[in-house]
């Protein structure tokens, strides 16, 4: 789903090849106007968390970011830039500037780096770790959360006001419980301090585990309608519409190692929605 402000917005500024030229008084046509969304930008930059790093899709508890979704260079996943620059321009014009473990408050500073490359696409994948706390209480508070996205906005608009910003939604993390819980080696594993919050106690169905996870779950919603509602404020924003948090990541897409972060296949998932979005006429 798409908000009235994106498509208002894109709608406006987009020319269709059918659409009549208003004429000038010379009788030639005027000049289309250059639509706001390129579906072809020639540079990729890449922040976010430890999805757009790659992490455990290579090797247990190790970062892995030649399959990025976003800006790897693997013929398994076909990446974002790949997809859009073909593999050697997306050797010479992406750059990831993801960190395992970031949160949004960490996302001002990943955009400050990313536009000093001038990137005219910037992918953004950030929330689950704002999600995954100790504990409940620890989450990240939706205005804290809003407040710091914006200003990772800001801090690219000022310098590179007419970049355009992929922005990925939050995947379901109750989900990723759901499937990664069938997995005695993932539990081992998440009992290493993997999302907490959502993964802890992982075969415990009482009330209060419920009441968690719903909250976590709850929490990730709420973030989510803030990725969109910020992003929907920005004509050269396109929001992936809630594709990765309702993509349904099975035992194929998800980490052998970890049953949480995606897999290499997963990762190539994610490089599909990421494209299909981007390349859309409309959003």
């Amino acid at each position: 789903m798409v908000t009235a402000a994106v498509l208002g917005a894109a709608g406006c500024d987009a020319v269709g090849g059918d659409a009549a030229a208003p004429s000038t008084g010379r009788g030639r046509p005027s000049p289309s106007p250059t639509p706001v969304w390129d579906t072809s930008p020639s540079s990729v930059a890449a922040v976010g968390d430890s999805i757009t790093t790659g992490f455990d899709a290579c090797a247990v508890l190790s970062d892995c970011p030649e399959v990025s979704w976003a800006t790897g260079g693997s013929d398994e996943v076909d990446s974002l830039a790949v997809r859009l620059l073909g593999r050697a321009g997306a050797a010479e014009r992406s750059w990831n500037h993801a960190v395992t473990g970031a949160r949004m408050a960490d996302l001002p500073g990943q955009m400050a780096r990313a536009v000093r490359h001038s990137p005219q696409l910037v992918a953004v994948m950030a929330g689950a770790n704002d999600a995954c706390r100790d504990t409940v209480s620890a989450m990240t508070p939706v205005a804290d959360f809003r407040a710091d996205f914006q200003e990772a906005m800001n801090t690219l608009r000022e310098a590179l006001p007419k970049a355009q910003v992929y922005v990925a939604s939050v995947p379901n993390l109750k989900r990723l419980w759901s499937q990664g819980r069938t997995s005695a080696l993932g539990k081992q594993v998440w009992k290493l301090g993997i999302c907490p919050s959502m993964l802890g106690d992982a075969d415990a169905l009482d009330a209060a585990a419920t009441l968690r996870r719903e909250t976590v779950h709850r929490r990730v919603e709420e973030y989510n309608e803030v990725l969109r509602e910020v992003c929907a404020a920005d004509p050269r924003c396109r929001h992936d519409g809630g594709a990765v948090h309702e993509y349904r990541f099975g035992t194929e897409q998800l980490s052998r190692w970890d049953w949480f972060h995606p897999s290499v296949d997963g990762q190539a998932r994610l490089a599909e929605i990421a494209h299909r979005t981007v390349t859309a006429k409309r959003p």
